[in-house]
């Protein structure tokens, strides 16, 4: 009785609203979403034809395995020059990323640089990371480098953007405070933005870092180093199929203890904050 008696108030609390006053843009956004999955999934599944599974993995088996390992020597070695080319990558554009998030958060820039910087941004995100490799392999050859700078670039147009966005989500009033009182541009964000922003950079610069180990992994395949040149060499190779699954069971290897380790940074970074908070 009570339960029919609160649903009845509750009714009688909550207003009324018509199908056309539910249609803000984030529900026609996901309206018109919904609609072109379906439409996209229909027409590819149309114009698909039928594929023998059955075939294709007594291929895979067959061809593929058992993984080869006999080139194991130069396989670790092109494995450490594609971590080599993703943790220096990603440290460089850590480190560019934190002044161009500055001057592309609308809270601490003005309009002009705010548009201008995300304009930048947007360009370098526009490439993937695979081409960066392809254009810069032009100009300075089949060399690490290369691989480097392509992964950097695009590493900007990501970071930029994340660190932005977390930079805009809390107050810089205690940054301008302590600007007011006299301290330096490195103090303020020292001691009013960073304690409020640096568990999220962190954690956006450890995805960063995950995605361009696999990524460094591929750019090789144009020339651009790491374990990808191994990879395209064995591919090339009738006969090198089960050297390309060795490969890549060992980028397997290194992704997963390479997220596990990332969880257990996550969680101490999450865990310190939460304690200093509980103790302030």
């Amino acid at each position: 009785m009570a339960t029919e008696e609160q649903s009845k108030s509750a009714s009688l609390i909550m207003p009324k609203t018509h199908w056309h006053e539910r249609l803000n843009l984030l529900n026609v956004t996901v309206i018109i979403f919904l609609f072109l999955a379906i439409l996209s999934g229909k027409s590819l599944l149309a114009n698909n034809r039928q594929a023998d599974i059955g075939a294709g993995i007594r291929y895979f088996v067959k061809k593929f395995f058992p993984p080869d390992f006999t080139d194991w020597p130069i396989i670790l070695e092109s494995l450490g020059e594609t971590f080599q080319i993703a943790i220096t990558s990603t440290f460089i554009a850590i480190v560019l990323s934190l002044g161009i998030a500055l001057c592309a958060a609308r809270n601490i820039s003005p309009r002009w640089l705010v548009q201008t910087t995300r304009m930048l941004l947007n360009i370098t995100r526009t490439l993937p990371s695979l081409i960066w490799a392809f254009i810069l392999v032009i100009f300075f050859g089949p060399t690490p480098i290369a691989g480097v700078l392509a992964l950097t670039f695009y590493s900007l147009g990501y970071l930029g953007k994340f660190f932005s966005e977390t930079f805009e989500s809390v107050d810089v009033q205690v940054a301008r405070g302590l600007k007011l009182i006299g301290a330096s541009s490195v103090q303020s964000f020292r001691f009013g933005l960073w304690p409020n922003v640096k568990a999220q950079v962190w954690s956006h610069s450890l995805w960063m870092l995950e995605y361009n180990i696999r990524s460094a992994s591929i750019v090789g395949l144009v020339g651009a180093g790491g374990i990808g040149m191994e990879l395209n060499k064995s591919m090339e190779l009738a006969s090198g199929f089960q050297k390309v699954t060795a490969i890549l069971l060992c980028i397997l290897g290194i992704v997963v203890v390479l997220d596990l380790l990332g969880q257990a940074i996550r969680h101490w970074i999450t865990s310190k904050i939460s304690a200093k908070s509980i103790a302030d």
